[in-house]
């Protein structure tokens, strides 16, 4: 088979139509025929239904479709593994949490943009599962989630251990007044990041062990946004005691720390372990790792801000 016509075959598929899928490819729809009819021929099946609408996949091009895709993939990737020296540059596509981001961030991307400017770095923010997905299916580079990452195909670097709190409104001063606060109903609800947050997943395991399971959420896409609302006395919610600290200082929030050590959350930077480690991921690990030393992350902490906006 020739990749060509595997690239155009991905394009169709991708593109539901011969006709879009050349505009995409920058070329005439008489080509596009060409090769998939010739691709067709090759391996003896049907590869798409036609019809005055567009085309859709058979059977048979659904089987290959994951096939065409990783084979671009590879090309993709044996060119920029050639072309890779000891100089860090080009692209680098950069999942992390949200609060990793507003927190971790910022100085890592200063000293590593000040050291290696002709890499242009990408970043992507999401809960966990949604980043360990997009590694896995090599649309981020790697990503900063929470660990445990249980996964044969990702490589995992402990970054940093957190200490995960409850942050409730001010007058909410102790475990007891936290239980009742919860139980006094009154609309009181979780305020969470979107599905997928291991946070959130922790936050849930603690409200069932004390008996609360039928609270209400409320999904929100920002740091700021959260702990507002809880100083507002929406509700309860979790996040790392480093972003929670200065809003506490303020009198906005109270922290209650969760019981038995329960609230150690590590966070880890993963990557797939078959992928090619260009020379700009791993300078960007090494500067993740470093990062992760006591005096950095108490730097980071001390200047960290009350309210922290992240743009979506």
């Amino acid at each position: 088979m020739d990749s060509t016509d595997l690239n155009f075959f991905s394009a169709v598929a991708m593109a539901g139509g011969i006709g879009r899928a050349a505009n995409d490819l920058h070329t005439v729809q008489s080509n596009v025929t060409q090769r998939i009819r010739a691709l067709e021929i090759q391996l003896g099946v049907q590869l798409f239904h036609r019809s005055k609408k567009g085309v859709t996949l058979t059977s048979m091009g659904s089987r290959l479709l994951p096939y065409a895709n990783r084979i671009s993939e590879l090309l993709a990737e044996a060119h920029r593994a050639v072309k890779d020296d000891a100089s860090p540059s080009g692209e680098l596509r950069i999942g992390s949490m949200e609060t990793t981001a507003a927190l971790r961030l910022p100085p890592l991307l200063t000293r590593y943009a000040i050291a290696y400017p002709d890499v242009d770095v990408q970043i992507e923010t999401g809960p966990t599962g949604a980043l360990v997905d997009a590694v896995l299916a090599r649309k981020l580079d790697g990503a900063f989630v929470s660990a445990p990452v249980m996964h044969g195909e990702l490589f995992c670097q402990p970054i940093v251990e957190e200490e995960l709190v409850l942050i409730t409104p001010p007058m909410v001063t102790s475990p007891q007044h936290l239980l009742n606060f919860l139980a006094s109903g009154s609309g009181r609800k979780v305020l969470v990041f979107r599905a997928g947050c291991s946070y959130r997943q922790r936050l849930s395991e603690y409200l069932a062990h004390n008996g609360f399971v039928d609270l209400r959420w409320m999904e929100m896409g920002t740091l700021d946004g959260i702990i507002g609302c809880v100083a507002a006395s929406v509700g309860v919610s979790l996040i790392p005691r480093v972003v929670a600290a200065s809003a506490e200082q303020q009198g906005l929030i109270q922290i209650h720390p969760l019981p038995n050590g329960s609230g150690k959350a590590t966070t880890v930077f993963v990557h797939r372990r078959d992928t090619f480690v260009s020379s700009a991921l791993r300078a960007f690990m090494e500067y993740a790792g470093s990062e992760a030393s006591p005096a950095n992350v108490a730097e980071s902490a001390a200047d960290a801000p009350a309210v922290i906006r992240l743009e979506r």
